[in-house]
């Protein structure tokens, strides 16, 4: 019987070409609008780093005190630790792995005279940094950590700017001119771009931006009297370098990887204790207060999906929402329209449920097209924010076979549940009534 059915609703579509045309139209409209604005939302919430993300913890201690907060947070928290803290906890090495990191900028010389010198964006890191977030390698490989505590002049550089440099060929062993000093490739990155970037501190904004070009040890930085870009953040006048690194300045980020649950508790019984002992030594006046967070819920407590993006949503599934009320009321134009037809139907012997079964199918027949015709729009509304979009967000605007199931799926049940009420009235059709009035 369904195929019945099915041949009946696509001649009844095929009758009114027009009216079936513009209620395709609409529902593809709003589910090209809902399904564009979906695709980044989910892009921009997912998770990043799902084969570790419940390994990778981010580390909070209040070195500031009770209500002496830079920004205003639910648990009176911050971000970032102050470069003492950092180092401390470096230094204590609790966790399987563990990094301090901070971003930096450097001034680079290309050997040769085809390129000017030009700025590029550098994270001051440890080498765990590397297998802590599965940073994948085309050349070459981080530095050993024994560099980390020789302070050596290294560098690992990202794809881009190999290519840029020396044409995409095996730069390990070469050397670059960056502040007048020059620091040799151990390493070059293979394609990767986690977005958003969880491990930035520098905004919300920054987790969605460019990464940076290169990656060099945080024990050279430090030497090398590098400031962080931006993020910095400080309770009371600090002056100079050295007054930085004494004092309770924030600015550096610190994430751990921690196996299993009993290492998350061991980690976090470590990290109060710290804390306790800081306060014990008198640099803390307060109770212990730390936190330990993985990356889910670490995005979560950024907040990076802003307030902003969830309205623009709220609003798409709005307006998709008056689009199926429309593309209702073109249903039941039709309906109407078809009384007669409906009529003779009845007056043969069909029954209620066999108008009402027919015509939900013509619904989601209308619903299955909008859907096509609404993932058609939503890659040409992901199109045209790649052309607005900087590179890193790119991936924000592609779309994988799960989108399109939601599509379809939702198109489909969207237009059955509008064509509801169409469908029941066509069900009240009097044949009586129908014949008479022809």
């Amino acid at each position: 019987m369904f195929s019945h059915y099915l041949l009946l609703a696509l001649r009844s579509l095929k009758r009114n070409v027009l009216l079936t045309a513009l209620m395709i139209a609409a529902i593809g409209v709003g589910i090209g609008a809902s399904m564009t604005t979906l695709t980044v939302f989910r892009a921009m919430g997912a998770d990043p780093i799902p084969q570790k993300s419940a390994e990778l913890y981010a580390v909070q201690i209040d070195n500031w005190g009770p209500g002496k907060r830079a920004h205003p947070s639910s648990d009176n928290l911050e971000s970032m630790l102050s470069y003492i803290d950092a180092v401390g906890l470096v230094n204590a090495r609790a966790a399987q792995r563990q990094t301090a990191m901070y971003v930096t900028g450097m001034a680079l010389t290309p050997a040769g005279s085809q390129l000017k010198p030009f700025m590029v964006r550098a994270r001051a890191t440890y080498t765990d940094f590397f297998p802590m977030f599965d940073v994948p390698f085309r050349y070459g490989s981080a530095w050993p950590a024994a560099d980390d505590a020789a302070h050596a002049d290294v560098v690992v550089i990202t794809r881009k700017l190999n290519n840029k440099l020396f044409g995409g060929i095996d730069s390990v062993g070469k050397t670059l001119n960056l502040d007048d000093r020059a620091y040799r490739i151990v390493g070059v990155l293979d394609s990767w771009n986690l977005l958003p970037r969880f491990y930035d501190i520098q905004g919300r904004g920054a987790k969605f931006s460019e990464g940076e070009d290169l990656y060099v040890p945080f024990t050279r930085a430090i030497d090398g009297a590098m400031r962080g870009l931006g993020g910095m953040r400080c309770k009371e006048e600090v002056s100079g370098w050295e007054g930085i690194l004494r004092s309770e300045c924030i600015w550096t980020a610190f994430w751990v990887e921690l196996p299993d649950a009993a290492a998350v508790d061991r980690y976090r019984r470590f990290l109060s204790g710290y804390a306790s002992e800081q306060r014990r030594s008198g640099r803390f006046h307060w109770p212990a207060h730390t936190q330990l967070r993985d990356v889910r819920q670490w995005l979560a407590y950024q907040h990076v999906v802003s307030d902003e993006v969830r309205i623009l949503v709220l609003v798409s599934f709005s307006f998709l929402f008056v689009c199926l009320m429309n593309a209702a009321g073109l249903m039941l134009a039709k309906i109407v329209g078809r009384a007669a037809e409906i009529g003779v139907r009845r007056a043969l012997g069909a029954n209620r449920g066999a108008i009402f079964v027919q015509c939900l199918i013509e619904a989601g027949v209308i619903g299955l097209a909008g859907g096509l015709a609404g993932l058609a729009l939503t890659a040409l509304g992901l199109a045209g924010l790649r052309s607005v979009l900087s590179e890193s967000m790119v991936d924000l605007t592609r779309t994988d076979l799960l989108d399109v199931v939601i599509a379809v799926v939702l198109a489909i049940v969207a237009t059955v549940l509008a064509g509801l009420y169409p469908t029941w009235r066509a069900t009240q059709v009097q044949p009586a009534w129908a014949l008479k009035s022809q």
